[in-house]
């Protein structure tokens, strides 16, 4: 039998922070589990941990469900976590990416509802394969909407129109 010396005991972590470790790796595996599965196919898991992921969907009981997150918490221990995180990196830049161009294209529909014909010509000019006439003509009923202070259905077509234009 062997004594620990004060010395090993300070290089283990305490059970506190063993705890600790425990419940993150469970709240991540609890954030895979939450993805969509187009998302998380894109995950570095291995097979045992698809299919623990895979399992949570049937698991209907309140009990049974929280043991078994705590069985994926014990898998996530044999996962590369950080590899993990850096996929979850990557979707939220991905998000962050797609924000910042949903909002490119909303100030363009409100640019063209304010300046009118100008802004049209701008737009043009940037993406030339455009719908010139639905565009034009969106952007006129879009403008009388705004000013009659009428629910903006053809701002949202607008939008849609420059959507679509764009790619996104």
């Amino acid at each position: 039998m062997s004594l620990d010396t004060p010395d090993d005991r300070e290089d283990r972590p305490s059970k506190t922070q063993r705890k600790r470790e425990m419940q993150a790796l469970q709240a991540l595996g609890e954030k895979i589990i939450a993805l969509p599965e187009a998302e998380r196919s894109r995950l570095p898991l291995s097979d045992d941990m698809r299919f623990a992921v895979e399992e949570t969907g049937r698991i209907r009981s309140h009990e049974g469900r929280r043991r078994h997150m705590q069985y994926v918490g014990k898998l996530m221990r044999r996962e590369d976590t950080a590899a993990i995180q850096a996929v979850f990196e990557e979707f939220e830049q991905e998000k962050l990416r797609r924000d910042h161009a949903f909002h490119r294209l909303e100030k363009w529909r409100d640019r063209l509802i304010d300046e009118g014909d100008d802004a049209v010509e701008a737009f043009i000019t940037d993406y030339p394969d455009v719908d010139r006439q639905a565009l034009r003509q969106l952007t006129r009923n879009a403008k009388s909407e705004r000013e009659r202070g009428k629910p903006p259905a053809n701002a949202r077509k607008l939008f849609k129109l420059i959507r679509d234009t764009a790619g996104l």
